[in-house]
């Protein structure tokens, strides 16, 4: 993704978590994350160690400073059980992972266009965007 996200020309500060623990703290803003700012979209897999994806999805939505973060999911899986209940707890798409680097970077120019270009998001708290 950052890879995708540098040669789509999009200025994007992004951080990636490991884990839904580690991501927690991030959007938190604890510990070395303290100081980071709300992001303004969180790319979801689903296939986190130690918690699964559905169960990060269902406590961000859970926060009221993080419920208003759109939260795309992105996984190796096309199952409709998956995409359903993505958009049962609240994400706003679901994309199946693709197979190589021109796949992810359709993706991001996709995302760059709607997510950064055209749609307002709201900013939720005080601290600076990413």
């Amino acid at each position: 993704m950052r890879i995708a996200f540098k040669a789509a020309h999009l200025p994007a500060d992004i951080t990636i978590a490991g884990t839904a623990e580690e991501a927690m703290k991030a959007l938190r803003r604890e510990g070395k994350y303290e100081g980071l700012g709300r992001p303004d979209i969180i790319m979801l897999d689903l296939n986190l160690p130690t918690m699964h994806g559905f169960s990060f999805l269902k406590w961000v939505k859970g926060e009221p400073l993080l419920a208003s973060i759109p939260v795309i999911v992105i996984s190796s899986s096309a199952a409709e059980k998956d995409v359903s209940a993505s958009y049962a707890g609240h994400a706003v798409g679901y994309i199946t992972k693709p197979y190589n680097l021109e796949g992810y970077e359709s993706i991001v120019k996709g995302l760059g266009s709607y997510w950064f270009r055209e749609v307002h998001t709201p900013v939720g708290d005080s601290g600076p965007r990413h």
